[in-house]
């Protein structure tokens, strides 16, 4: 079994995805739109104070194309 994902917020996990190869794209309101070149893939990640939710995160990284293990390694 895995270990749990640790609580992060918004601009860490931004961070984490634009080390994972994702760019901003563009920002309305409190999202962001990041993208990838690669995969073309697109994420948008509300920009909310405090932690996000572990299954918000879940998705998000799901939407991304990565596993837990890759998103635990940069931070």
């Amino acid at each position: 079994m895995s270990e749990r994902l640790p609580n992060v917020n918004a601009r860490k996990l931004v961070r984490v995805l634009q080390r994972a190869g994702f760019e901003f794209q563009r920002q309305k309101g409190s999202h962001v739109t990041l993208r990838s070149a690669q995969s073309r893939r697109t994420v948008v990640i509300p920009m909310h104070s405090g932690d996000l939710k572990r299954p918000l995160l879940k998705a998000i990284l799901e939407q991304a194309g990565l596993d837990e293990d890759e998103f635990r390694a940069p931070l």
